[in-house]
């Protein structure tokens, strides 16, 4: 009897416990998912911190236009000879770049065990979504050791002249002051004049062959423009875009004169005065510069060898103004 007690309240306990698992999985599953279907979304409005842009403030009065000065008397300009150019020293070899070290690595840490979960109770009345907090950034890891420096490349051999490059004609220089005239000499007495008698006519000698034309030289290295040099200028008619018909012949000069010379770029500058904010002095001024800009490409000047910016004297710039300025092309 006690055997058979003992065996029927172990069957009793097997029994419970298997109900209580089969209860346990079924509310689990239903409880988490009504979970994932109830989660309400955040639908707060998102508010910019960015007012309106205000209203842009009117532009100031041009002042008044200074009296122009007197012009001074023309100078007589005296120019030297042009001295012999200098040879240009070989650049010096440059040191080598070393190699970037590998990265660092990151490693991360095992996660623990997962403990063993228990079973749900029923579920509460739902809560208020809190506020998100803050977030936490990580450490950041330790840098990699630098990697050694590899050796110094065998250095190249120097390069041969480029061509001579003409440069354009410098402006005439001033004249020097004049200097303080001397004393005027007492007038001599006027001596015996004695009529001398006029000997006769030789005969002319044959003229000699020509001698033979000398070999041309050889071409010397090309010259270095290490800025921007104005070249030429071109006036626009007011509120207007269009070339002026005089202006066709400084075209083909500035064409011509960067063929002679591939080693010349050109530089468009069509900037308004400081302090002229106008759009519509600028818009101009932008047509201005394009006009300028296809007819070079129109006389046979690479696209390639134009640039357009603020290359000129600030102080020279004018609305009506549009300078081509020359450089060396880098």
């Amino acid at each position: 009897m006690k055997v058979q007690n003992e065996g029927s309240s172990v069957i009793v306990w097997l029994v419970c416990f298997g109900m209580l698992l089969l209860l346990w999985g079924v509310s689990g599953c239903s409880t988490e998912k009504s979970v994932v279907q109830d989660t309400p979304r955040s639908s707060a409005p998102y508010t910019s911190m960015v007012g309106p842009a205000g209203p842009e403030g009117p532009a100031g009065p041009m002042g008044a236009q200074g009296a122009v000065g007197a012009t001074g008397a023309p100078g007589v300009g005296i120019v030297g000879a042009t001295g012999e150019r200098g040879f240009s020293g070989p650049s010096g070899i440059q040191g080598p770049v070393g190699a970037t070290g590998p990265a660092g690595n990151v490693e991360v840490g095992s996660a623990g065990a997962t403990g063993l979960a228990g079973p749900r109770g029923a579920q509460g009345a739902r809560g208020y979504t809190g506020e998100q907090g803050a977030s936490v950034v990580g450490s950041t890891g330790s840098m990699g050791q630098t990697g050694p420096m590899g050796p110094q490349g065998i250095a190249g051999d120097t390069g041969g002249k480029g061509p001579t490059m003409v440069g354009p004609t410098g402006p005439a220089g001033r004249s020097g002051p004049a200097g303080v005239q001397g004393v005027i000499g007492d007038t001599g007495a006027q001596g015996i004049t004695t009529a001398g008698v006029a000997g006769g006519t030789g005969v002319a000698g044959y003229t000699g062959p020509q001698g033979p034309i000398g070999a041309t030289g050889a071409t010397g290295p090309a010259g270095v423009v290490d800025r921007w040099v104005s070249y030429r200028t071109f006036w626009f008619e007011s509120n207007m875009d269009g070339l002026r018909s005089s202006d066709s012949g400084q075209v083909s000069e500035i064409a011509y004169y960067m063929e002679q010379n591939p080693s010349l770029k050109a530089g468009i500058d069509g900037s308004s005065p400081r302090g002229s904010n106008d759009p519509r002095s600028q818009d101009l001024a932008g047509r201005r510069v394009s006009t300028v800009y296809n007819a070079l490409i129109n006389a046979g000047v690479p696209a390639y060898r134009i640039e357009t910016g603020a290359f000129g004297d600030a102080q020279l710039a004018r609305d009506q103004r549009v300078e081509v300025l020359l450089r060396t092309n880098n």
